[in-house]
């Protein structure tokens, strides 16, 4: 007689770079801009078949245009489920005046903000926080950015690029005090983030390597999700899991998305399509 495998404490769906956009293909790019709301639409199909506690959009729901966010969104009207969404680098190729909108047309609370279900605590970042992009003309954030991508190009840095991000000082402050905080409360912790930090990749944010020291320095982090590698990735370091979710955007026909089945020990991650079925042991 075999043991009935035992259910997991609560799921979540994870999405990563929709990247909508109503404008023709880039077949060289694997870019199919037009097909995501029909991918999306069939991802939620899926979860709404679950139960779910939320499902995480990991950024990049539109690849330029304020008016993409509306055919985009307006897919998350079939979830059944609460709905996580959080910036990636496109979703800032807006005009000017839309930028200090972004984040307020995505639903969120604030621009990085955490919540807890039972003993894990899920943090939710921005990555875009200090970029060329992202802040609004004239903000300080900007020349900053500027200084810290001019620096690591000087060093040859993998990611010195343009369309990477970082941590302002404040942000990273927080994230200290919150994962000092689960620490204390004996809390296990998943963070999201639009940005890859590990393995080493071109995608990976500026800051990457003073962030995993960070993370180093508390035992209640168990995991990193995050996009913007449309290719996927994944590693682990001591007992945190980096996994970066394939891009939805890509390829005409077949979809990419994930269901994580959250334990005491273990998160089991489910892919659908493209995406890669994992076991992430604490």
């Amino acid at each position: 007689m075999t043991d009935t495998p035992a259910a997991p404490l609560f799921s979540f769906g994870i999405v990563a770079d929709p990247q909508y956009a109503d404008i023709p293909a880039r077949p060289e790019m694997n870019r199919f801009y037009a097909e995501s709301t029909r991918k999306l639409a069939d991802a939620i199909l899926t979860f709404n078949q679950e139960e779910l506690a939320f499902v995480v959009t990991l950024g990049d729901l539109i690849d330029r245009g304020w008016e993409s966010f509306d055919a985009i969104l307006g897919c998350y009207d079939q979830l059944n489920h609460r709905s996580i969404l959080l910036p990636g680098n496109h979703d800032f190729a807006v005009e000017q005046e839309h930028l200090p909108k972004v984040h307020e047309r995505l639903g969120m609370p604030a621009k990085w903000y955490d919540f807890t279900l039972g003993e894990f605590r899920f943090i939710v970042l921005d990555g875009n926080d200090v970029s060329t992009f992202a802040p609004p003309l004239g903000d300080p954030r900007r020349e900053l950015a500027k200084a810290r991508l001019e620096a690591l190009r000087e060093a040859g840095a993998l990611n010195a690029q343009d369309w990477n991000g970082s941590f302002s000082d404040e942000q990273l402050a927080w994230l200290r005090a919150t994962l000092a905080k689960a620490d204390a409360m004996h809390e296990q912790v998943v963070l999201f983030c639009h940005y890859p930090l590990y393995p080493e990749n071109a995608h990976n944010m500026w800051d990457a390597p003073d962030v995993l020291k960070l993370l180093a320095a508390h035992h209640s982090v168990k995991a990193w999700f995050c996009g913007h590698n449309h290719d996927g990735n994944y590693g682990v370091i001591g007992n945190t899991h980096f996994v970066t979710i394939k891009g939805m955007v890509d390829t005409l026909d077949h979809n990419t998305f994930a269901i994580a089945d959250v334990y005491v020990d273990r998160i089991s991650l489910r892919g659908f399509g493209r995406e890669t079925s994992r076991t992430l042991v604490f």
